[in-house]
C-alpha cells in the first residue's frame, strides 16, 4: 500500500492531491452497482522519514522542592505544554482550524485533569454528558492532538511520516511519560478488580453488566483500564 496507515488522503498539507483523491472517490458513487474496488492510480508522496529535530521550542527549568516524583513529573508535562503552545497557536493561525477540543476541556486544563488519575484526587467529572472514563479518553486524543499540531506547524515539519512523529512523541516527551504511568495504574486497578471479585483475568465469571463490561476492557493493544470507585476508564494509547 502506498498510502500510510491513518492517512488515506496522503501527507498533511498537500491540497491538490488530497482533492484528486477525494474527486476519485466520489466517482465511484456514479457507478451502477456495487461493491465495487477500485485502484486509484497514483501514489502517495513520499513522507519525511528523517525530519530534522523534532523539539519544543523552550526548556523550562524544573524546581525539585519537596516535589514527590508524580508532582515533579506533572510539573514537567504543564512546562512541556506551555513550551508548545506558541507553536500550537502557530498551527491553529495557519491552518484555520484545529482537531483540539473534543473533550470540551481547555487545553490548560487538560494536564491537571489527567494528572488527577495518577494522584488519586478525581473530583467531580468536568462535563456531565458523559461517564468520567471517556472524558479521560478524550482529554487524551486531545494532548495528542496538540502536540502533533503544533510539532508540525515548525519549519521544515510541515509533512513527517506518521512514524517519525509517534517516535517523537512516544519516545521523547513528557506527556507520553505521563500517558505510561497512567497505564501502570491502569493495569493495577484491573489486577485488584479481579482479585476483588475473585476470579482469573483469563477466565471471568458470570456477574452482572456494569462489572462484566469492566472485567472485558482490554489492556493490551493500545488500551487501559483503570476505575475510580466503580468507574472502569477505557483509553487509547
Amino acid at each position: 500500500m502506498p498510502f500510510e496507515l491513518g492517512r488515506p488522503f496522503g501527507v498533511p498539507g498537500d491540497v491538490e492531491f488530497q482533492t484528486r483523491v477525494l474527486l476519485a472517490t466520489l466517482k465511484l458513487l456514479e457507478m451502477p452497482e456495487g461493491p465495487i474496488l477500485e485502484d486509484f492510480t497514483e501514489d502517495a508522496p513520499a513522507s519525511k522519514d528523517r525530519p530534522t529535530m523534532l523539539a519544543c521550542p523552550v526548556n523550562f527549568p524544573q524546581d525539585q522542592a519537596e516535589l514527590t516524583e508524580t508532582e515533579e513529573l506533572c510539573a514537567r508535562l504543564k512546562s512541556e505544554m506551555t513550551a508548545m503552545r506558541p507553536w500550537y497557536e502557530m498551527a491553529v493561525k495557519k491552518r484555520g482550524r484545529t482537531t483540539v477540543g473534543v473533550s470540551g476541556l481547555d487545553p490548560d486544563k487538560i494536564p491537571d485533569f489527567i494528572c488527577s488519575f495518577l494522584e488519586g484526587d478525581v473530583s467531580e467529572p468536568p462535563r456531565k454528558d458523559i461517564s468520567l472514563p471517556y472524558i479521560l479518553n478524550l482529554a487524551i486524543d486531545d494532548l495528542k492532538a496538540y502536540y502533533f499540531e503544533g510539532i508540525t506547524s515548525q519549519p521544515g515539519q510541515e509533512a513527517p511520516s506518521s512514524k517519525a512523529l509517534s517516535d517523537w512523541f512516544w519516545g521523547e516527551t513528557t506527556a507520553a511519560k505521563v500517558l505510561f504511568r497512567i497505564k501502570d495504574v491502569c493495569k493495577k486497578k484491573r489486577k485488584r478488580l479481579y482479585e476483588n471479585s475473585g476470579q482469573s483475568p483469563h477466565r471471568p465469571r458470570r456477574s452482572g453488566p456494569q462489572e462484566q463490561a469492566a472485567i472485558n476492557m482490554p489492556v493490551g493493544n493500545g488500551r487501559g483500564l483503570c476505575g475510580h470507585g466503580s468507574r472502569p476508564c477505557l483509553f487509547r494509547l
